[in-house]
C-alpha cells in the first residue's frame, strides 16, 4: 500500500517536471520566435477570401504576406477589384496608379453547327481528357465545348452554350480559374479597360485555306485588320489585339478592321456600357446576338 511518502514524492516529481516543461516551452519561445508584420493581418481583413489564386498565390494568406513583402502589387485581387486594391494601397502606404480588372476572353466563336470534321468522340466527357485525343475536332485550337471551364468557375459566370464556352459578364470576377482549365488556352485574361473590349475570337494558326476545311468562323489571317488600324496584330496566321496600347478614346480605323473581316470574328465583348444603352433608346437589346457571317463576296455589287 503507498504510503503518504511516496505518495509526496510521486507528485512533487510531477510538479518539477510540469515546472522544467513550462520553462523549456517558455524559452523555446523566446527563441524561435518569429516577427509578424502586422500589416499583413490587416490586408488579409480586406482581401474576400475567395482563396480563388486569380492573384497568382495559392490563397488569400499567402497574397497578403506577399503584397506585404512587396512581391506583388496590390492591385492583384480579382475578386475585390479597385476597392481592395485601394484598400492595400492605403494599409501600405503607397500610391495606387491606374488599374483595371482583369476578366476573361474566350479566343473562339465556333458553335456547334460552325465546327466541321467533327469525331465520334466517346471518351470522357471534359475538355482535358478529349483534348488528349486526336480527331474529336478538326480545328485543334478552337473550343471543345465539355465545360472544364463551366465546373471550375464558382460564381456561375461561364457556361457551355451550343458547344461554345460564353462568359456572363455581368457575374465574372475575374478570379481566373476558367483560364487555368482550359487545356487549350483559348481563354485569356484581359486588362478590361472599359467595359465592352475587343477581342478576335479565334485561336487557330493554321494557315486561311486549312481554317476554313474545319471550321466557318475562323480567321484566315488575311491581315484585312492590321491594314486597317494598328491596333491589330497579325503573327503565325492569327489576328490579336494589342492590349498594351489599347486605349478606346483613341481608336484608329477599329470600325474599319471591324467591317472588314471576312471572318466577321471582331468582336465586342462584355457589359454594354451607359452610353451604348443611351443608344439603343426604348429598343430592347437582344438577350443573344447570333453571329451573321458574310464574305466579302456576299458584299459585292456584281455586274454584268
Amino acid at each position: 500500500m503507498m504510503d503518504l511518502a511516496t505518495m509526496a514524492l510521486a507528485g512533487g516529481t510531477m510538479m518539477g517536471l510540469g515546472v522544467a516543461a513550462g520553462w523549456v516551452l517558455g524559452w523555446a519561445s523566446r527563441i524561435f520566435h518569429v516577427e509578424v508584420d502586422p500589416r499583413i493581418e490587416r490586408v488579409n481583413a480586406v482581401l474576400p477570401g475567395a482563396n480563388c489564386g486569380g492573384c497568382g498565390c495559392t490563397g488569400c494568406q499567402l497574397y497578403a504576406e506577399a503584397v506585404v513583402a512587396g512581391r506583388i502589387g496590390p492591385d492583384k485581387c480579382t475578386v475585390g477589384g479597385p476597392s481592395v486594391a485601394q484598400a492595400i494601397a492605403e494599409i501600405l502606404g503607397v500610391e495606387l496608379g491606374e488599374t483595371w480588372p482583369f476578366r476573361p476572353i474566350v479566343h473562339c466563336r465556333a458553335h456547334t453547327g460552325d465546327k466541321l470534321q467533327m469525331g465520334n468522340y466517346s471518351g470522357e466527357s471534359t475538355c482535358a481528357a478529349a483534348n488528349l485525343v486526336n480527331g474529336v475536332q478538326g480545328c485543334t485550337y478552337g473550343c471543345l465545348g465539355f465545360g472544364d471551364c463551366e465546373r471550375a468557375c464558382e460564381y456561375d459566370a461561364i457556361h457551355v452554350v451550343d458547344g461554345l464556352a460564353t462568359v456572363d459578364y455581368e457575374k465574372c470576377t475575374g478570379c481566373g480559374a476558367c483560364a487555368r482549365v482550359c487545356p487549350r488556352n483559348i481563354i485569356t485574361m484581359v486588362p478590361f479597360k472599359r467595359e465592352r473590349m475587343l477581342a478576335v475570337a479565334c485561336s487557330n494558326k493554321d494557315f486561311g485555306k486549312d481554317v476554313r476545311a474545319v471550321c466557318k468562323v475562323g480567321c484566315l489571317g488575311c491581315k484585312a485588320c492590321s491594314k486597317a488600324s494598328g491596333l491589330f496584330i497579325v503573327t503565325d496566321n492569327l489576328a490579336r489585339v494589342d492590349y498594351d496600347h489599347y486605349d478606346p478614346e483613341h481608336f484608329v480605323g477599329v470600325d474599319v478592321a471591324i467591317e472588314k473581316c471576312p471572318a466577321q470574328g471582331i468582336l465586342y465583348v462584355g457589359k454594354p456600357e451607359k452610353r451604348d444603352l443611351e443608344k439603343l433608346g426604348d429598343i430592347e437589346p437582344p438577350k443573344l446576338v447570333e453571329a451573321n457571317f458574310r464574305t466579302t463576296v456576299d458584299r459585292t455589287d456584281w455586274q454584268g
